[in-house]
Order: structure tokens, then sequence, then C-alpha cells
């Protein structure tokens, strides 16, 4: 049996004595993605900065590689491959492509200490990376980064995390807010990094999005993992349904149903 790359278990986490997370487990294998759903206030954020060394969990352990972790920042978590991409790709509008790309890691020339960034090695590496990935428009690395559509600067984030190695790959709401043609981009990236082995967690809300590219999914409400399952074994309706609370969405169906019955349509 296969060890998980990542795995969660009983993670727990508390603000001032009020819990944003609740025993939650999770298995992350390489070469897969998982979708993590739910609504806004579900605990995704939370979770995320748990998994990317932003916050320790309360309790409840993490383990990358069947060895116990503990993350004291979120530089610890990269150094293990775990790498989390944020909308729009955590990209800085007014400086280039390749910086953003080598940003905290840029190449040099010269010699100390009048060592100095090396545009054109960072602006070529950028520009293939990039072009691996299909955006194509993308022929110069010392075009701004605030240029590129909300779907290309997603692209230079996930460019950027597997050309320096992750091996977990968080995406935090990557399709959101973009129109169809860039989150099929994206979605279509996701493949492309489960195809080379990386773990992929999809942190979304959009159940279409998900059950598209998810090889395994997890439900969060109210800090808690409401339920886990494998790609074909809920409809997309039983998980809309489950996020929205369930018994609370049958009660708005009853009483709608309720309130039509009572107008009369001429």
């Amino acid at each position: 049996m296969t060890t998980p790359l990542l795995t969660l278990e009983n993670v727990s986490k508390s603000f001032a004595g009020n819990n944003a997370l609740t025993d939650i487990s999770l298995e992350v294998n390489a070469g897969e993605v998982l979708c993590l759903l739910g609504d806004n206030g579900a605990g995704k954020s939370t979770l995320i900065k748990v998994l990317s060394g932003v916050h320790k969990p309360t309790s409840g352990s993490l383990t990358v590689n069947g060895e116990t972790v503990v993350f004291d920042s979120p530089k610890a978590a990269g150094d293990v491959g775990i790498a989390t991409v944020h909308q729009y790709g955590g990209t800085f509008p007014l400086m280039s492509v390749a910086r953003n790309f080598f940003v905290g890691q840029e190449p040099t020339k010269g010699v100390w200490p009048f060592r100095y960034f090396d545009q054109k090695t960072a602006g070529d590496i950028t520009v293939r990376e990039m072009q691996k990935l299909g955006i194509t428009r993308v022929t110069d690395g010392s075009r701004l980064a605030g240029a590129l559509s909300g779907g290309e600067r997603q692209s230079l984030a996930i460019a950027r995390a597997v050309y320096f190695g992750a091996k977990v790959l968080i995406l935090d709401e990557p399709t959101s807010a973009l129109g169809v043609k860039q989150a099929t981009h994206v979605l279509r990236l996701i493949m492309q990094a489960r195809a080379q082995g990386i773990a992929v967690i999809f942190v979304t809300h959009n159940v279409t999005h998900a059950m598209a590219v998810g090889d395994q999914f997890a439900v969060l409400i109210h800090g808690r993992k409401a339920d886990g399952f494998r790609k074909g074994e809920r409809t997309r309706e039983q998980i809309t349904d489950l996020m929205a609370g369930g018994e609370a969405m049958a009660e708005l169906e009853a009483d709608l149903a309720k309130l039509t019955g009572t107008i009369k349509v001429p």
C-alpha cells in the first residue's frame, strides 16, 4: 500500500477558545487531486493556513511521506515541498513576470558584493516555463505581471511552484472570479500537475469545477469534515445539498413550495 504524501490526523485549531477546525483527518496522495469543498466560513482558509505553516494546529498531527512534521513558518512547509497559490497567484502587479517568478530566489550575476539580478536568465526561464503551461502570449519576462489576466497570473504562480519542486500544490479558489475560458485553462493546469505526480489540493466552493478534476473530495461545514468520498461516489446534487446544509435546504424547498401554492396565477 502506497504511503500518502500528506496526512492530517485529528487536526483541530482554536482561537481564543473558539474552534475554527475540529478533528480534521485527510490523506493526500501523489498524482491525485483532493478537492476541499465548503461554503464561506466552513474552515477552508484556516485549514490552508495550517497546511502552509501560517498556523500551528492546536491538536492533531501532520505527516509528510510518513514522517511527522511541525511547521514554524511557511518557509518550513515550503522546504518539504508544500506550495500554496492564492487567488490570482499572489503576484505583485508592478513587478515583472520574471521578478514574480523568482521572488526570494533570484538568479544573480557578478561577484559579491557587486552581485545583481540576472534579468535575462530569469526572463528566459520564466517564459519557457509559462509556455509549457500553454501561456504563449507571454514572450518577454520583463512584462509587468499586472498586465496579465487572472488565469495567466494563476499560471505564473503554478509554473513557479512546479519549477521549484512542489510536491503538494495547494490552490486556494483558483477559478473564483474567472471567466469560463480562463477557468477552463486553470483546470487544465491542475490536470497537468496531477499528471506530473504532484498532489494537488484544490480548494473551492464550485462543485462543477471540483467534479471535473477531482479524484477525492472532502466537504467542510463549520470547521468539521462533514463527508469524504472518491470520484463517482456522490452526485453533484448530493454534494451541493450537503454544502448547503442538507436539512436546511430541504426545509427551504418545502417553504418555497408552500409559498408558491398560495400564489394564484391568473
